[in-house]
């Protein structure tokens, strides 16, 4: 039977809620659906070995539950005061019989980039596909004179130097049919005032995908992007001044939950996408871009 996908899902009004960054799911109002009883695996990434940044929570979690689903051991990485939500992470994919390796690393330090991707290749001897998912927002309604020097420096830190950085680490050992996907988004095209920091990264994702992606096509590595649009993970509760009426500019007239992204970062590292590259996977809600 068809479902309704304004109606698949649950819609604003939300209960009135903030968190202090980085966020955590339990207390989020109403829960978000990763996909715990609903994705369900047809082996398409059977044996392959991944990278998450950004896995404990939210599109990251997702993810990984996926990826699992689907036959792939998963490392992914996580915030050090994150660790009980990366051990739910874990506990999924190793309930889907696949090993799952849970790294506290901080993206905006070269050094912990260096020394996640040697654990990779420790743990698997290879990285078939890396997910550039983890990122950092701020909201600020004022303005860019709101907007502190500290904190524009750890959104393009965390946003594109760490992106850049695990690219540039891991190449060496992606063999010839491996993937790098990247998180952009919505804001990337459509960029939202009181997130001007973080939508001007998430352009610059789109054009270092594209770029990349040529490079690397003679090497037979596919590099593409999904573009989420708004998304009901612990990132908004803890970053957003007004969570009440969250996606409900979406056409679909709500946010997406985190289990209606991982497809897209299934189909993009499948090989069913193995004559795609370059591309951005638009998953908006019916938002229109580019």
């Amino acid at each position: 039977m068809t479902e309704d996908p304004t109606r698949k899902h649950p819609r604003p009004d939300f209960p009135r809620q903030d968190q202090e960054h980085p966020g955590w799911t339990g207390p989020m109002d109403p829960p978000p659906d990763h996909g715990e009883d609903s994705y369900e695996g047809s082996g398409l990434l059977h044996d392959r070995k991944a990278v998450v940044t950004g896995g404990d929570s939210g599109i990251g979690r997702a993810v990984a539950l996926a990826y699992a689903r689907e036959g792939a051991d998963v490392l992914f990485t996580h915030l050090r005061e994150e660790e009980g939500e990366a051990a739910g992470t874990s506990r999924l994919v190793e309930d889907a019989g696949r090993k799952a390796v849970a790294v506290p690393c901080d993206i905006r330090e070269e050094e912990q980039c260096r020394r996640l991707v040697e654990r990779a290749v420790a743990e698997f001897g290879r990285i078939d596909i890396l997910v550039n998912n983890a990122a950092y927002q701020m909201s600020q309604p004022d303005g860019i004179q709101a907007i502190s020097t500290e904190q524009f420096d750890r959104v393009v830190r965390t946003n594109l130097y760490g992106m850049f950085w695990l690219c540039k680490l891991a190449l060496p050992h992606i063999p010839a049919g491996g993937s790098i996907i990247n998180s952009t988004s919505v804001q990337a095209y459509k960029p939202s005032p009181h997130l001007l920091d973080y939508a001007t990264t998430k352009g610059a994702i789109v054009t270092f995908t594209q770029g990349l992606a040529q490079m690397l096509a003679a090497d037979g590595i596919r590099v593409n992007a999904v573009a989420p649009g708004p998304v009901w993970t612990p990132l908004i509760p803890a970053t957003m001044p007004d969570t009440v009426e969250f996606g409900k500019q979406a056409p679909l007239g709500r946010p997406a939950q985190p289990a209606e992204m991982a497809p897209a970062y299934v189909f993009l590292a499948s090989p069913r996408a193995s004559f795609i590259t370059a591309e951005i996977l638009n998953a908006t809600g019916g938002t229109p871009l580019p």
